[in-house]
């Protein structure tokens, strides 16, 4: 009966699910990421309750593959081979620790030699060219696809093959258990970024429960609720702000582009977070929290604290503390943080943008780690707020635009006449201002208030999360309607899966 149960749930109405992903066919990677959580989903779910236990990761391997491949058939292979590698590579260092070194090495370089030519070969031919144009303008020698998703599934087989080589955890034997490791579907294309030391245990010995199922589905409805109501409104009005450019757009046009940008990012990326948490809980597994409402921060600081959380602490890891963190004194400390952010920028994109994006907040944070961070604790917490919420916000404008020249113009254009023609009022309408206030308070508000009666109510008010009738009731009207959303909109970009 449990099983039942399971597959029903999410089995509701898979036809009206069908119809939403089948008119998103213009956008390949959200109408891939539509089509089987709305339309194979039910099967997937059907096939792994009803199939034996023994044969349950094998059923989860079949259908990750036929994810990925659902819009890249010929990247599958490059992901079995870069599973292979680290496969294989895993059993090596801890067959031969005498040589556990010089192969750390060599698969780190096959890993990063494949993220290096298909995520900044041509950005780089294109930079070459430019210098030695007549226009300074450089054209792309080389086209290369980005494969979806190979930024996230690197740093997974990435964090294997380190802690293998530290002897965190025993190198995996079985092909298929790796495979699964990487190839997970929830999670495969736009994170969180799972750990193997934090997942190892789960592959092999997890435990599904009708509460844990519960949950998930709750988790998946709010995250779809998030990034097909929230994000994909705002998303909507960025586009087009950006596309008519600073020069075009009034100055309070441009405002209202940059805000709706911090929240489209943010309800984006952590609803894709929040779905594939979701979808892990329906299979038993436990992902770590990608995203703690990071605009309620005090600080830059505590901001990637809650900020994609996954890579934040990856390059804690495997960056900051072999690097020696903060061990070594002030200079190798802001040394440490401006290396990692400039990775952190890498990491997003070959572009300048990027870059500077990542330096920006790493500078932030050397700049409280000095003096800023010791005078914001003497000041109330509204100013800490307002300090980090400017900082973040004029950052995400640099991350949004296509070059730095863009950028510089325009932020000056928000703040000076400059004589833009389409105004505020062609955006800004009564539903636009309905979905800001519901993305301000829900990105945090809502929640602290919450905690607050909660912590007052001595246990009478369930903690956040927690599975009851009401909510659950809620969650599936936020389904609902993020399907009607879906069915009667074919705008459905997804930031992240370009990273």
């Amino acid at each position: 009966m449990g099983r039942v149960f399971y597959v029903i749930i999410l089995s509701i109405d898979r036809q009206t699910c069908s119809r939403a992903c089948l008119k998103n066919k213009g956008d390949t990677h959200g109408f891939q990421f539509d089509a089987l959580s709305m339309d194979l989903l039910p099967l997937v779910l059907a096939a792994y309750y009803i199939s034996p236990g023994k044969i349950r990761n094998g059923i989860l391997v079949f259908f990750s593959l036929l994810f990925y491949a659902w819009g890249e058939p010929l990247y599958v292979f490059l992901m079995l081979f870069s599973v292979a590698v680290n496969f294989t590579g895993g059993i090596l260092i801890e067959k031969y620790q005498t040589r556990k070194k010089k192969i750390l090495v060599a698969t780190l370089i096959i890993n990063l030699g494949l993220l290096g030519y298909f995520k900044y070969f041509g950005t780089l031919t294109e930079a070459i060219t430019g210098l030695f144009s007549a226009d300074g303008t450089g054209t792309t020698l080389f086209q290369v696809a980005l494969p979806i998703g190979i930024s996230f599934y690197t740093f997974q087989a990435l964090s294997y093959v380190i802690d293998v080589y530290r002897g965190e955890v025993p190198a995996q034997h079985n092909f298929w258990h790796m495979l699964l490791y990487i190839s997970f579907f929830p999670q495969l294309i736009a994170g969180p970024i799972v750990k193997y030391r934090d997942i190892a245990a789960q592959i092999t010995g997890r435990k599904e429960t009708i509460r844990k199922f519960a949950a998930g589905i709750m988790r998946f409805c709010w995250g779809l609720g998030k990034k097909v109501l929230l994000a994909n409104s705002f998303a909507r009005v960025v586009d087009e702000i950006f596309k008519y450019g600073p020069y075009a757009v009034s100055r309070k046009a441009l405002w209202l582009g940059a805000i709706l940008y911090m929240m489209q990012i943010y309800y984006d990326f952590s609803g894709y977070s929040d779905m594939a948490i979701g979808l892990g809980k329906m299979f038993g597994f436990e992902f770590q929290e990608n995203f703690n409402y990071p605009y309620t921060a005090g600080s830059v600081q505590e901001f990637w604290h809650r900020w994609h959380i996954s890579l934040s602490s990856w390059f804690r890891d495997y960056v900051y503390i072999p690097l020696g963190g903060n061990r070594k004194g002030a200079a190798c400390t802001y040394r440490n943080l401006l290396i990692v952010f400039f990775l952190t920028g890498m990491w997003h994109g070959a572009g300048m943008a990027f870059i500077l994006w990542g330096l920006y907040h790493g500078l932030f944070l050397i700049l409280e780690r000095v003096w800023l961070g010791k005078k914001l604790e003497k000041l109330p917490g509204i100013v800490g707020w307002g300090y980090t919420v400017i900082a973040v916000f004029f950052g995400w404008i640099l991350f949004r635009a296509e070059n730095i020249s863009l950028f510089f113009t325009y932020v000056r254009n928000m703040f000076v006449a400059h004589g833009g023609t389409i105004l505020l009022s062609a955006y800004l309408d009564s539903k636009m201002i309905f979905l800001i206030v519901m993305g301000v308070l829900f990105a945090g508000v809502l929640q602290k208030i919450y905690e607050k009666v909660r912590v007052h109510s001595a246990g009478k008010i369930p903690a956040n999360g927690m599975v009851t009738v009401p909510r659950m009731i809620a969650c599936l009207v936020i389904f609902w309607l993020s399907v009607a959303a879906l069915v009667n909109n074919s705008y459905n970009p997804f930031i992240y899966f370009r990273f």
